[in-house]
């Protein structure tokens, strides 16, 4: 973690003893601790950090697949899962009424053929699929709700859902067919990976948009292109994609029909401390011998 960026936490607990650690290379010989906060990255100095008398690991972000779990044992590991549920859904609004409005073709920079008409679609009337339905799912659930459109939601669990008015269905495949845009954001996990191959694009309803805010390999890109293509897939509206970062040359950034952006849906004026939050209440509820919010199963990995 960078120097500085913990101040208002530091000032918070003064009765604990916050130690920077370099996230790779030669750490301090008497460096130690009892907590590790840090980003999921295996760094080349991960292991002997642990090593150092930790017991709980937080990660400030919703995706823990990053971090070797192999290497978490017997400790507790926590996320800031759902922190960035509100600049997050509204990207995804953002992306969606841009695919529906034509942005930003639709803006003029010479006189247009005609005035008062333009082949625009609408949010209002249209089907949103979830795939994934926690704290991200929610809040893009409950935006796309204000534009009257209809939620589905696909999740891991049977638990109902967590916000009235959305339908919950069993079936991917469901969802797929009868969904106008999909939004990716299940965890990247072994049982997620690839999750939409060239068998469950070949299910997506004619002329849908696909919008990942998850990870990239959820999505097969290769069949993804295919069906981009094909004309079967409108558009793919793709703020995380496989590698990241994405390489100069790669088809994503040429393709009329891919929207990709550097990962940045998260960010909003107080990211880092939405992002920060969790770590800060969990912190809280350890000095008070409480349960900790947001603790990870490393078997599910999420």
């Amino acid at each position: 973690m960078e120097d500085g960026r913990l101040d208002p936490i530091i000032a918070q607990f003064q009765d604990v003893e916050f130690v920077y650690v370099p996230r790779q290379g030669d750490i301090p010989e008497d460096a130690s601790g009892e907590t590790l906060l840090t980003i999921p990255r295996d760094y080349p100095n991960l292991a002997e950090l642990l090593d150092r008398g930790v017991e709980w690991v937080h990660v400030t972000s919703t995706g823990i697949d990053g971090f070797p779990l192999e290497l978490l044992g017997h400790r507790v590991m926590t996320c800031s899962r759902g922190a960035g549920a509100i600049a997050i859904s509204e990207w995804c609004l953002a992306m969606m009424l841009a695919f529906e409005k034509d942005l930003p073709n639709v803006w003029l920079d010479k006189p247009p053929e005609r005035w008062f008409t333009a082949d625009l679609g609408a949010l209002y009337g249209k089907t949103l699929g979830l795939i994934g339905l926690g704290g991200i799912g929610t809040a893009v659930a409950r935006r796309a709700l204000a534009f009257d459109m209809s939620v589905l939601a696909v999740r891991r669990t049977s638990a109902p859902s967590p916000l009235d008015g959305v339908e919950i269905t069993g079936s991917l495949d469901e969802l797929l067919e009868r969904s106008d845009h999909i939004v990716v954001a299940a965890p990247a996990t072994a049982a997620t990976h690839r999750l939409l191959d060239a068998n469950a694009l070949a299910k997506v309803k004619q002329g849908a948009h696909i919008v990942n805010i998850a990870r990239g390999d959820l999505i097969d890109q290769d069949a993804l292109r295919a069906s981009l293509d094909s004309g079967h897939i409108a558009r793919a509206s793709l703020d995380t994609v496989e590698p990241e970062p994405l390489p100069e040359g790669h088809w994503l950034y040429d393709h009329p029909k891919v929207r990709v952006s550097a990962h940045v849906s998260w960010c909003m004026p107080d990211s880092w401390d939405l992002l920060i939050a969790p770590f800060a209440d969990n912190l809280q509820r350890r000095l008070a011998g409480l349960p900790l919010y947001g603790i990870v199963n490393p078997d599910e990995e999420y």
